[in-house]
């Protein structure tokens, strides 16, 4: 086992430093800011609101913290795309993984940002247990492989994201569950025990599995664009089914958005697409809210 997949598998996070190249940073920034001013302007419906963790999420709210469905082709930015299916970035998916590039699923990918209006943050949660789990229900979930990873990518100085390093393979303690089943945001992330602070500096990126204890401040005083997204394994079969078929991803049959991936990014959508043919009518999950 390679030192990377060593210390994901024991802490459930590794960050990869300067992930992103050089020439791909200013590209990658200048294409989140024209999608969060379209997001901030009403051009964009397509968005989380400040004040809602989950959705659905309130349209009449100007105010959001994050923008989905990157790779929209309405949204006219192919870099987005490009960078999913990068070298770069597969090659560390498929260590921590254990698979083959034949093996890999397009998912979801979408933008964190800061609010403007106010400060904001989420509960403390695992991706896809619920928050009142019982102890028995909560370790078989945890048991199961999901064949899954997820990640966030900072193209600027990145503090928001908190985690409790090992929590992604054991029951919580009462301690934890004491922090986790409110749905309120804590005052104080640590006094969660055992957080952890993920700092990451402009081009790295952290990934995680996202059933570790985990949650994300959103600060209106410090500029914020990382891109945040998740990438499966198809023999995840089912478990990666209900993390991501419970979004609209409608659009990513239509040709537009075919046609403009490369061979690679349209043989990852082609066993998206299958997986969502053996598993129709899934009993969806609460996935991809960092």
């Amino acid at each position: 086992m390679s030192a990377l997949k060593n210390r994901y598998t024991s802490q459930g996070f590794v960050i990869v430093p300067d992930l992103v190249s050089p020439s791909d940073l200013p590209l990658l920034r200048a294409a989140c800011e024209d999608v969060v001013e379209r997001t901030r302007r009403g051009h964009w419906a397509l968005r989380r609101t400040v004040g809602k963790q989950f959705p659905p999420y309130d349209a009449d709210n100007d105010d959001s913290w994050g923008v989905q469905m990157l790779m929209h082709p309405e949204l006219g930015h192919p870099i987005f795309a490009q960078w999913y299916t990068s070298d770069a970035l597969t090659d560390v998916v498929k260590e921590l993984l254990g698979c083959e590039e034949g093996d890999l699923q397009m998912e979801l990918f979408n933008l964190l940002i800061n609010p403007v209006s106010r400060d904001f943050a989420l509960r403390w949660h695992r991706d896809d247990v619920k928050g009142d789990a019982s102890f028995e229900e909560e370790k078989a979930a945890l048991a199961l492989w999901n064949h899954g990873v997820q990640w966030n990518t900072a193209l600027y100085e990145d503090a928001c994201l908190y985690v409790v390093p090992g929590s992604h393979s054991v029951p919580r303690t009462p301690e934890h569950r004491m922090h986790s089943t409110t749905m309120d945001a804590p005052v104080n992330p640590f006094d969660m025990p055992g957080a952890a602070t993920v700092i990451l500096k402009p081009g790295d990126t952290v990934f995680y599995n996202n059933n570790i204890l985990h949650l994300g401040t959103y600060s209106s005083k410090a500029k914020r664009a990382t891109l945040h997204a998740s990438m499966g394994d198809v023999r995840g079969g089912s478990v990666r089914a209900r993390n991501v078929l419970q979004h609209e991803l409608s659009w990513m049959k239509e040709n537009i958005f075919r046609d403009g991936l490369t061979d690679k990014g349209k043989a990852m959508l082609d066993r998206l697409i299958e997986t969502q043919k053996k598993n129709e009518g899934i009993t969806i999950g609460y996935s991809l809210d960092n």
